[in-house]
């Protein structure tokens, strides 16, 4: 295998295991999130948006960022190997 071709599945298997560990996080702070909105109604209903925030910016970029190596293995691979002839 070329070190191209093995760059290129490494940056898929990458992509693949932000996914992975990036959903049960996310679904973990969304729990977490549901709960404390259940204890404090006021909580849940005047405004308190700035924590569904931080889920969304710490719970979804990793796993946006798996999307991308998935979909753009090949893009990334020709941009590290840029220098290489061949």
């Amino acid at each position: 295998m070329k070190p191209k071709q093995l760059a290129n599945v490494l940056i898929r298997i990458l992509g693949l295991s932000m996914i992975v560990e990036g959903l049960p996080s996310l679904i973990n702070k969304f729990i977490n999130w549901l709960q404390l909105a259940a204890d404090n109604r006021t909580y849940a209903y005047n405004g308190g948006n700035s924590h569904l925030t931080i889920l969304v910016l710490y719970g979804l970029l990793p796993i946006a960022v798996g999307i991308f190596l998935l979909l753009k293995s090949r893009w990334v691979t020709e941009k590290l190997f840029k220098d290489e002839v061949g």
